[in-house]
């Protein structure tokens, strides 16, 4: 069955890098005999923590950290899993696993992410960005924590208020990720670990797969030279049936006409006059087959000439390879004088239950796409580390690392997208009701099916094919010089810092006609590339009783090439292949120049033992943003609601704009020992983090519409702001910290953080490229004229049918009079024509969505952390919780056609873990929840918010130490196997869910 997926096997997955750098491990001193010490290490869950507790005890400011509990081992297999269990870190999933963090409030793009204290690029790109399922375009600053497996991470440590020293761009917090040194781990050590992973969603890739990594450490007897090489390779085969809707019109009840009814419509729990009232677009079952390949590697070479100077070279690979065949079954809404039954809720914003329509001849759809994109981080730097003598010391950083994600598909393509449909349907109704909608049909295949009576393959021809592409590469050089000066009770830190970055964000799709909307040719698909598969049976969690249990699926990249032997031609250009015309080709370089210093001071307050850090920061940033923006010409209206955007031909043309700004940001971290064991801060800084890349660009895009603006409806476009100020922060922390044992301890703190510069959208009414209007106009008043004239309802079905058939008098000799409100005959002219703009149409007047800094908001909450072992019985308890609150949220009752500022990601977390550590045996039994949250504001074209339901997780890590050298464990995830789901408005309004599985993982770990 694994042909069925077409996996791709690259070379550089055969061959799997075995060899790593030590982890870190605390030494303790021991006392053997008079003037003899003994180095012990000590290693473990409990020695972990409590490395990561005395971190968090001994730093400036809020520090929280992981360690590794021994050498190759951290405690999570994702870091972002790991990171999830500190206070104030939560996680968002793709395919069930942590990808980008939110850290108080702050989503991914926020948080500085840095590897050794270098900054990593971040950019995420998928799918082609083509808006189905799952998809990504580019253009973050966020950094996805999958491209990273964990193994050869020594520590990692969350900086929750800032200081000056550390690069800016952080505004929740800095995330440093520690990899091991040899020098730091004299003589040899290595480690080499195995896995086999088995995910249980997985339908037609292997069961089982493997995962495999080692870590070599070796430095000579003299310890002034020392290498370290670490690697992990890691597949993954999985799979996931999910349901979206593609957009929720909002209306208000007995002023706007959502819905278009039939005369003897039945309306049940009809709003209230003046109520919003909600009407979904369409319902989409989906069914993705997903293959993951990682690779990570990292050698580091060190040399100490003199006890003073180190030399450090290192260079980190890691490769993330993706692969998705996605089946989509779709019920998009004709809404033309079809709605027969509606039942509405009583939720606030009246949200239908019910949704029925009958039809004539309506295509059952069934999109096949294929993905590939593949992650690629490379950095290479330099360090030197020279105490010059007994005060002062020097430290030289410079480093180079590039991000890249771009497709890999076939053709360089990010999806295939191959739309196949049957025109067979005569009705279908959803019942909204539950947390999945349940969808089914009724049909007729005798006018153009196959008339056997039976929904099957050889009902079903070609649509449309599309080929997206979507592609982000960054790179960042950083050169940095610190000095620190000793001096009696304190330190005197200084450095100056420069940083170039370069990002590229690129995007295109094909568009391929074939059969078109209207199904030309049904029962044109050979044999064996179209299959009998029922996606509504593959929700595990769900009841799908009523549901229409027939489906289908193909193979995309098939089908796409049997459709180019049919339909390609030299004029039209199809090819399953990217289009280079690239509609998005967006650059944005930034160049900061830094400077700083800071005092660290040890003195006394009322005889209490004190610590003072306070610095400053002065950073100036140039800014130059380009794009080469092909010009639209018009929107070319295909069908009732379905358009696509026409370019000119010819080369783009360059668009450019350039910014500056500076900033001057202080930092203040004051602690008092209020007792031995009992510790309180306070902490001030301003920080800054810089707006998301795509938010940059000076090009205008994503022009669309879904009906005329003959109707009511306002084409949309989205234009950036190359001259976006960084948000800026004032942070205020306090907290008390209590450790009463040597591994236990109580914590409780208070943040707040008073933001400017917040990035809201302006909307603006405008017209872009001279584009005009072709549902607007005289030809449209003509046509809505002669449809009233004959008793036809006005609807943008009727209205494209009738200003086609105008519009073609070779076809139609009688005009109008030729019009018939059948069903059939609008399928027909609808693939048959397509309607493009005149010069006596009305210019397009677009609501153009632009990115503006008028907004301010205050985020504010608490964090509670408790740790606690019983004495040597060898078990323990982690438990935190973070209150997150903010001054502006959502409100689902307000005007649909005005954009609204709120804080996404505002959420409550809590962690508790129940550990047990002894006689060889270690158990780590971990509960992790997130309360409901919004993830995202102002969808689609009424302006909607995306909300995201409560999760939790268990996950279960036992291990069991064999001997000296051999460990052998179990690691279970998604115990209980919980699911996601996003919501609108109200929770009736599905926006996305997942029906998602458990992952089970056995292996060994061998150290020498």
């Amino acid at each position: 069955m694994r042909g069925d997926l077409m996996y791709k096997k690259k070379k550089l997955s055969e061959a799997i890098m075995v060899m790593a750098a030590v982890a870190c491990s605390q030494p303790l001193v021991a006392q053997e005999s008079p003037g003899v010490l003994e180095e012990v290490t000590v290693t473990g869950i409990r020695a972990s923590l409590q490395r990561s507790m005395d971190i968090k005890r001994d730093a400036s400011g809020v520090v929280d950290a992981i360690s590794s509990e021994d050498i190759g081992k951290f405690p999570d297999t994702n870091l972002a899993e790991s990171l999830q269990r500190i206070t104030g870190v939560s996680i968002n999933r793709v395919n069930g696993e942590g990808s980008e963090i939110t850290v108080r409030g702050f989503t991914g793009s926020y948080n500085m992410v840095t590897l050794n204290g270098r900054t990593l690029p971040g950019g995420i790109a998928y799918g082609g960005g083509s808006g189905a399922g799952g998809t990504r375009g580019g253009g973050t600053r966020a950094f996805d924590f999958a491209n990273l497996a964990s193994e050869s991470v020594s520590s990692v440590q969350v900086y929750k208020t800032s200081r000056s020293a550390i690069t800016s761009g952080g505004i929740g917090a800095t995330v440093n990720i520690d990899t091991a040194k040899p020098l730091d781990n004299p003589g040899m050590q290595m480690s080499i670990g195995g896995k086999v992973v088995n995910d249980t969603t997985n339908l037609v890739g292997d069961d089982f797969t493997p995962e495999v990594s080692g870590i070599f450490s070796w430095t000579d007897s003299s310890e002034r030279f020392g290498v370290a090489l670490s690697g992990s390779f890691q597949e993954r085969d999985s799979g996931a049936a999910n349901a979206a809707v593609n957009d929720w019109n909002i209306g208000t009840w007995g002023e706007d006409e959502l819905y278009s009814f039939t005369g003897d419509a039945v309306i049940e729990n009809a709003p209230d006059e003046g109520q919003l009232y909600a009407r979904p677009n369409d319902l989409r079952y989906a069914w993705s087959d997903r293959h993951r390949e990682r690779t990570n590697g990292q050698l580091t070479l060190q040399f100490r000439p003199m006890d003073s100077l180190t030399l450090t070279g290192d260079y980190t690979y890691a490769e993330n390879y993706l692969q998705e065949h996605r089946s989509e079954q779709t019920f998009w809404f004709a809404n033309g004088d079809s709605v027969d039954h509606v039942v509405f809720d009583d939720s606030a914003v009246a949200t239908p239950v019910i949704y029925s329509e009958v039809l004539s001849g309506k295509d059952a759809g069934f999109e096949q796409q294929w993905r590939e994109q593949t992650n690629t981080l490379e950095s290479i730097g330099f360090n030197a580390d020279w105490n010059v003598n007994e005060t002062l010391s020097l430290r030289f950083d410079m480093h180079d690392s590039s991000m890249e994600s771009l497709p890999s598909g076939p053709g360089n393509s990010g999806e295939i997208a191959m739309s196949i449909a049957a025109p067979i349907l005569t009705s279908q109704v959803v019942n909204f009701g539950s947390d999945l909608p349940v969808a089914d049909v009724t049909f007729d295949d005798s006018s153009r099916g196959n008339n056997n009576g039976v929904f099957d393959a050889g009902d079903f021809g070609t649509q449309v094919g599309r080929v997206w592409y979507a592609g982000q590469t960054t790179d960042i050089t950083q050169v940095k010089l610190d000095g620190s000066l000793e001096f009696d009770d304190g330190r005197f830190d200084f450095g100056v810092e420069s940083m170039a970055v370069d990002m590229r964000q690129q995007s295109s799709s094909r568009y391929m006609g074939l059969g078109d909307w209207g199904i030309a040719n049904p029962g044109e698909i050979p044999e064996g590339l179209w299959d009998a598969f029922s996606l509504t049976g593959r929700y595990d969690d769900y009841n799908m009783s009523g549901a229409l249990s027939t489906g289908f699926r193909g193979d995309p990249v098939a089908l796409c090439n049997w459709s180019m032997s049919i339909y390609a031609t030299a004029e039209n250009d199809y090819q399953c292949a990217y289009d280079p015309a690239f509609t998005t080709n967006n650059r944005v370089e930034e160049d900061t120049t830094a400077v700083y210093f800071q005092v660290s001071m040890d003195g006394q307050l009322a005889g209490l033992p004190t610590n003072l850090l306070a610095g400053v920061r002065y950073e100036t940033t140039d800014v130059k943003s380009s794009s080469l923006q092909q010009i639209p010409l018009y929107l070319l209206w295909q069908d009732n609601n379905d358009f696509m955007t026409v370019y000119a031909d010819g080369d783009a043309e360059l668009i450019s704009a350039d910014a500056s700004y500076d900033h001057l940001l202080p930092s203040l971290d004051f602690s008092i020992d209020l007792r031995d064991d009992l510790k309180g801060r306070f902490s001030y800084s301003k920080t800054i983090a810089r707006a998301g890349y795509s938010n940059l660009s000076p090009s205008v895009g994503s022009f669309g519409t879904v009906g005329s603006t003959y109707n009511g409806t306002t084409p949309t476009a989205v234009s950036s702001n190359p001259a976006l100020l960084p948000l800026e922060s004032d942070n205020l922390d306090l907290s008390l910290e209590w450790y009463y044992s040597d591994s236990s301890y109580v914590s409780a703190g208070f943040f707040e953080k008073r933001v400017d510069n917040f990035i809201g959208t302006a909307q603006v009414e405008e017209n872009h490229f001279g584009m005009r209007d072709v549902t607007n106009g005289p030809r449209v008043e003509a046509a809505a004229q002669a449809l009233m004239d004959r008793g036809f309802a006005v609807n943008d079905t009727s209205l494209f049918v009738m200003m086609a058939v105008m519009e073609n008098p070779d076809a139609f000799p009688n005009g109008a009079d030729d019009y018939t409100d059948d069903a059939q005959f609008a399928v027909d002219v609808a693939t048959a024509y397509d309607l493009a703009p005149n010069d006596d149409d009305p210019l397009m007047i677009f609501r153009t969505s632009k990115p503006d800094n008028n907004k301010e908001a205050k985020i504010y909450g608490f964090e509670f952390a408790a740790q606690h072992f019983f004495g040597d019985t060898g078990f323990g308890l982690q438990a935190n919780y973070t209150v997150v609150r903010g001054d502006v949220g959502f409100d689902v009752l307000s005007d649909p056609g005005v954009s609204q500022f709120a804080l996404p990601g505002l959420s409550d977390t809590a962690n508790l873990v129940a550990i047990y550590e002894n006689y060889g045996f270690q158990a780590r039994l971990a509960y992790n929840w997130r309360d409901s949250y919004l993830n995202e504001v102002n969808k689609g074209n009424s302006r909607n918010p995306i909300f995201v339901e409560a999760y939790s997780q268990v996950d279960l890590n036992v291990s069991y130490e064999v001997n000296e050298n051999l460990d052998v464990f179990f690691e279970g995830l998604n115990l209980t196997e919980e699911n996601v789901r996003y919501y609108g408005r109200s929770d009736g309004q599905l926006w996305y869910l997942e029906d998602l599985g458990a992952r089970y993982q056995l292996g060994a770990r061998y150290t020498f």
